[in-house]
């Protein structure tokens, strides 16, 4: 007999081993087709996301009709045949832990966390898709799933023992499990549970319906969510799929307009028509400079009484007298690739951006100047030092963007050329596409953002920081002083993470583009 969950205490619960299901338990919703469609669309591609998509109403109807067993494989077949194992491990690891998260019900977890002894998970889905997410993010001992058959490197989306799927592998879990214990402390389950797991159990929990369920928190997950990849923003239901699917054509159009736009008009007209596409931009401003009511009264003066900054100790002029003197240095943390771009557009002038490893597409269907870095720290400073001879210049010193309210590390190189510099909140939001990617093309990086109904971006121009090059402090530390007053006006969290760790983490490799 189950006990309400309500009535658990979390006293003297240290070393006691748990059991749970994954689908109605750990996870609020029972139903697995956001997760194949995801699998399906990053590793496999839109197509078979799509024939997945057209097929659901008859998974609908064979789960109504209880088939489970035979939808789960209709559905394994469609999203895992033919894909290489290692890409079906990299969606897995990188991309559906963030639709675990949103997911992970708060009553179960707080039983589930409170267990210190050996944990397990049953599920119906492929352990290949699952095992990762429940040992890195909740510490998950055993994992009991649906096993596949494989050939070589690929996946041949069929499963292995289908006997022991579903009720059978409920039926047949307490055995595999009690193979290396005598008894499981807790079960926690539903109305749905097995009486052989209630009978394995010392104790056992019910959990509530699913609509007195909550989801947890982001501040209360396990371990925090920095990184994850994937193109899509929301939890791809199969209305929100279709949606998906049929916003594909005019989300084209849209992005191709606001590409030739940006790079066609003027800043003050592009930013007018960009609007009209429902691109919205959002800015605070730099406080204007002051001018001489005497020598110009419409304009920056550059005398040396209203500018003596701009003189060095000969009285001479600093600069080009012919433009705007000294230029401006702005350091911005790092969303999307256009960030430059709309910095350019918000200040209504040409800039200069320093990149990495962009791709060649990406540098040609750039409206603003990029100059690529050698990562050569001597050859790279003095190549910004004379970028910023010539103009304005724009640098992310994250190196790489960051979905997440967290900033990573910043190079503190940009410390090292410029005495003044103008820190740059950016903050970026898209509500079907996301317009970064570690796994996928990145060159469709920009298209993808601007695919969205209404890509939004606010940007705080913040108060110049002045005195770098005669600062006692060391380069690093002035670079920790930009990212945290960065990190203070957008509310994000200061990291040391940097680009290597983002790669390495979802993709294995050091992010680095060969050209």
């Amino acid at each position: 007999m189950f006990t309400p969950v309500s009535r658990f205490s979390t006293e003297g619960k240290e070393t006691h081993s748990i059991v749970t299901k994954l689908e109605g338990n750990l996870l609020i919703s029972r139903n697995t087709f956001p997760f194949f469609f995801l699998v399906a669309f990053e590793a496999g591609g839109p197509i078979r996301a799509l024939i997945l998509l057209l097929i659901s109403p008859v998974f609908w109807l064979l789960e109504w009709l209880c088939f489970e067993t035979i939808t789960l494989q209709v559905m394994i077949f469609i999203a895992l045949g033919g894909l290489k194992v290692p890409d079906v491990k990299s969606v897995a690891k990188s991309v559906l832990p963030r639709f675990y998260l949103d997911d992970i019900r708060t009553s179960a977890y707080k039983v589930f966390s409170c267990c210190g002894g050996k944990k397990y998970v049953v599920t119906f889905m492929p352990r290949i898709m699952v095992e990762t997410f429940l040992q890195e993010y909740l510490n998950v001992d055993c994992v009991i799933g649906t096993e596949l058959r494989f050939i070589g490197k690929y996946c041949l989306g069929l499963v292995a023992k289908p006997e022991l799927m579903f009720q059978g592998s409920q039926s047949k879990m307490p055995t595999t499990v009690l193979s290396d214990t005598k008894q499981i402390d807790v079960c926690l389950g539903d109305a749905s549970v097995e009486q052989s797991i209630i009978m394995s159990c010392q104790e056992g929990y019910i959990l509530p319906e699913d609509h007195e369920a909550s989801p947890m928190p982001k501040k209360k997950y396990p371990k925090p969510l920095i990184f994850h990849d994937g193109r899509l923003v929301a939890r791809p239901t199969p209305m929100g799929s279709l949606a998906v699917f049929l916003w594909l054509p005019l989300g084209i159009l849209l992005a191709i307009s606001r590409l030739l736009i940006g790079m066609l008009l003027p800043y003050k007209l592009g930013l007018m028509a960009a609007a009209a596409t429902g691109m919205k931009i959002r800015a605070k401003l730099p406080s204007k400079p002051k001018t001489c009511q005497t020598h110009a009264p419409t304009s920056r003066c550059r005398c040396e009484s209203c500018d003596p900054g701009a003189y060095n100790a000969s009285g001479s002029l600093v600069g080009n007298v012919h433009g705007r003197g000294r230029n401006t240095l702005y350091v911005c943390s790092h969303r999307t690739l256009i960030d430059p771009v709309i910095v350019a557009t918000t200040l209504q002038r040409p800039v200069t951006a320093v990149t990495y490893s962009v791709s060649r597409v990406s540098e040609l269907l750039s409206p603003i100047r990029t100059v690529r870095l050698s990562r050569d720290r001597v050859k790279d400073g003095k190549t910004m030092q004379n970028l910023l001879k010539e103009g304005d210049l724009v640098v992310c010193p994250e190196g790489t963007t960051c979905r997440e309210p967290y900033l990573l590390r910043f190079s503190p190189l940009f410390a090292e050329i410029a005495d003044d510099i103008v820190p740059v909140a950016v903050e970026a939001k898209s509500s079907m596409f996301y317009g970064t990617t570690v796994r996928g093309f990145k060159w469709l990086d920009s298209f993808f953002f601007l695919m969205n109904p209404n890509p939004d971006y606010n940007l705080q121009f913040l108060e110049k920081l002045s005195g770098f090059c005669v600062s006692e402090k060391s380069s690093y530390d002035l670079a920790n002083l930009v990212q945290k007053v960065i990190g203070n006006a957008l509310g994000f969290e200061c990291t040391n993470l940097t680009r290597r760790d983002k790669y390495r983490m979802l993709a294995g490799t050091d992010g680095i583009i060969r050209t």
